[in-house]
């Protein structure tokens, strides 16, 4: 018999739980075994606490994660607080769900475009929606275990299951419980900012990264409100799938600033377009119309109407991707001396500590003015740690932070992304710039469409960032990543050995061009 702790399938009492309570649905056998990783049902440490704890974390995703295993590896008196599901945005409705998405979707992709290799694919193309769905479930169960709470408690931190709030500026209460703390790291992320002034939108049954997952029937029309990096990785897979895509973008291109090369938004666009996506540019939303509310098991779809402009489009799904805001209210941040903005998140130094409290740090998507990134929030777990415990001072101003759109072609930056970046802060730059479209390995798998981009600040080698578009790009931008974060200049990049063929020969390329540009000259 299982446990009260436990989740089973089968239980409408749990079900219906785990679909109002965490916004997960169904619950199959995959989900199941999620949340009894990441959230087990009454949920109560074994480990006897302590009067007081080296360090405390209020969050449980990466950044939450990180920071209480590395320090209880340390031999620190360590707690993680988690209310919601462990493994935060990024296991559960983030990167590893549209992650496992996108891969279902280049299947389409490569079985369409088969013919161009040699094979012939006869009879029509199947999208199995609800088996794309599964297997996402499956492969987010199966990561589970690396975030859920028995291999964390493993590692020797203290996991207390609810809500956590600062009530003084070393002390925090979770289930009538107050505990003591010498630092505290605030890592409650964030959510989807909801878009004002829209009339209809709110009432809406609209969808965000936190339900879209939990689809089971494939929304034969689906309109995407944002041209970011979630908006246009969706737009393409959903399109991919079936689904007729329209995106609606306010600026006249796409992605935001650190994304902001426009040739790189040029060609994503072309892309997408080539998938079936549909985009209205410069365009804004007059309101939303709901025209058949979702039924109370969420199964059926919802349909609304909305108008841009003199259109009006139907869907079954719309999608609001315009950017998040910081999970920072009802945290007890007053009480604990910690100040913050609303939206923003915790305002903090250059050591993430907080400016007002410095027994108080921040990492992640809970901090104002850092990329929202979940190996940002990682990596500054590892820099509080280092900073609280060790006495260090390590600083944000001193991390190197790619960042990927899972397009395909993919797109990565780290860096400044455009010379005009550079310029407007008033650095003086050159571009070394290689395509594609001669590179032997991106020829060979007729994916040669990109380019990669490498900024120097001017008469240097001195790498400022970086633009690939590539098909592997996420790949491929680790290594000017590692450059820029160890001095190594592009001369460095032009002098490294690269395996023929590969496409990360363009990152080499761009290295071979500032190393010809200033060779010695023999008259």
């Amino acid at each position: 018999m299982a446990s009260s702790s436990e989740w089973t399938q089968n239980d409408t009492d749990q079900a219906k739980e785990a679909r109002e309570k965490f916004g997960i649905w169904p619950l199959d056998e995959y989900n199941v075994k999620l949340l009894n990783e990441v959230h087990p049902r009454d949920y109560v440490s074994k480990k006897e606490p302590f009067s007081e704890y080296d360090l405390i974390a209020i969050g449980s995703g990466a950044g939450g994660l990180v920071s209480s295993k590395q320090s209880a590896r340390r031999g620190a008196k360590s707690a993680m607080i988690s209310e919601a599901l462990a493994g935060g945005d990024c296991l559960n409705v983030g990167c590893v769900p549209s992650k496992a998405l996108i891969r279902s979707a280049r299947a389409v992709s490569q079985v369409r475009k088969a013919g161009e290799f040699g094979i012939v694919v006869k009879g029509e193309i199947v999208v199995d929606f609800p088996k794309v769905m599964e297997r996402l479930r499956q492969k987010r169960a199966t990561i589970a275990p690396a975030d859920g709470h028995p291999g964390t408690e493993s590692a020797g931190t203290h996991v207390y299951q609810g809500r956590g709030r600062l009530t003084g500026p070393n002390t925090i209460e979770v289930n009538g419980k107050e505990l003591k703390f010498k630092y505290c790291i605030l890592a409650t992320g964030g959510r989807p900012q909801i878009p004002d002034g829209i009339p209809g939108l709110k009432e809406a049954p609209y969808t965000t990264n936190e339900e879209l997952f939990n689809l089971e029937v494939l929304p034969p029309r689906m309109v995407i409100l944002g041209a970011g990096v979630i908006a246009l990785e969706m737009a393409q897979a959903f399109s991919l799938l079936g689904s007729k895509v329209t995106v609606i973008n306010r600026s006249s291109r796409l992605f935001e600033s650190k994304l902001g090369d426009p040739e790189a938004a040029a060609i994503i666009q072309t892309e997408l377009e080539k998938d079936g996506v549909t985009f209205l540019s410069e365009a804004k939303v007059k309101n939303v119309e709901t025209l058949v509310e979702a039924d109370k098991n969420q199964i059926a779809l919802p349909l609304m109407k909305v108008t841009v402009a003199d259109q009006k489009i139907e869907c079954e799904c719309l999608l609001i991707a315009t950017g998040r805001k910081a999970n920072v209210e009802n945290c007890g941040l007053e009480a604990g001396g910690v100040e913050f903005e609303v939206g923003r998140g915790v305002i903090v130094d250059d050591y993430a500590r907080s400016v007002s409290n410095p027994s108080v740090y921040a990492v992640g998507d809970c901090c104002a003015g850092v990329p929202r990134l979940t190996h940002m929030s990682g990596e500054m777990a590892k820099l509080v740690v280092q900073n609280s415990l060790a006495d260090d001072e390590w600083k944000l101003s001193s991390l190197v932070v790619p960042a990927v759109a899972y397009t395909e072609p993919e797109l990565a930056t780290v860096g400044f992304s455009s010379e005009d970046q550079a310029q407007k802060e008033g650095i003086e730059c050159e571009v070394y710039k290689t395509g594609l479209e001669h590179n032997d390995r991106a020829i060979i798998e007729h994916s040669n469409v990109g380019f990669c981009k490498i900024i120097v600040k001017k008469g240097t080698d001195e790498i400022i960032g970086a633009t690939i578009v590539a098909e592997r790009a996420g790949e491929m931008i680790n290594e000017v990543t590692l450059a820029m974060k160890n001095n190594l200049g592009l001369h460095a990049i032009g002098r490294n050995i690269h395996s023929y063929p590969t496409t990360g020969e363009a990152v080499m390329g761009c290295g071979i061009q500032y190393i010809n540009k200033n060779l010695p000259r023999f008259d």
